[in-house]
């Protein structure tokens, strides 16, 4: 049950963040939908599905990307696998300490993927510092979110079920 969660939770972002990066004109895309999914997956199931679900998804990303492949897998499972390390280590199950786990593991990303990406091209190194502040944030917001919503989703349903049911019995 739990490889069938990680597949599709992967594929769910892959195709999202496939779909969005095509509608987008000019610019980038301001979330990074499968390094959410690697962070989640490992928050909620430890630093060997992290790693796994990094290395699958970041290879995936690259080789969609049209990047360099590896780049984005060697980085996203080094994250993965940090943030399961931590994630097991500290009380992160409310919505400030995955929001910071989300912020921080999206600077480590960038910062890997970045200097990576500099070292293979014999390029600099510059990251655009307010553009990964940017997807930083909004990728903790997008993860907070997800959590919400796995977590509280169910018990939003069967409460809505038993308001329908119990409007369905009054006879007025």
């Amino acid at each position: 049950m739990k490889t069938l969660a990680v597949l599709l939770a992967l594929a769910g972002a892959l195709v999202l963040q496939t779909t969005l990066a095509g509608l987008m004109t000019g610019g980038r895309l301001a979330v990074n939908l499968v390094l959410v999914a690697v962070v989640y997956l490992a928050l909620a199931y430890g630093p060997v599905t992290g790693m796994l679900a990094g290395a699958a998804g970041g290879l995936a990303q690259d080789a969609l990307a049209g990047a360099i492949v590896g780049i984005g897998g060697l980085s996203k499972t080094l994250v993965g696998f940090l943030v399961g390390i931590l994630g097991a280590q500290f009380i992160v199950s409310t919505a400030l300490p995955r929001f910071v786990m989300f912020v921080s593991a999206t600077l480590l990303h960038e910062l890997v993927f970045q200097a990576l990406d500099a070292l293979l091209q014999s390029r600099g190194f510059a990251p655009q510092y307010m553009a990964v502040l940017l997807q930083a944030v909004c990728n903790g917001v997008v993860g907070v979110a997800a959590f919400l919503i796995v977590e509280n989703g169910p018990d939003v349903l069967a409460r809505r079920r038993m308001r329908r049911a119990s409007f369905a019995k009054r006879r007025f």
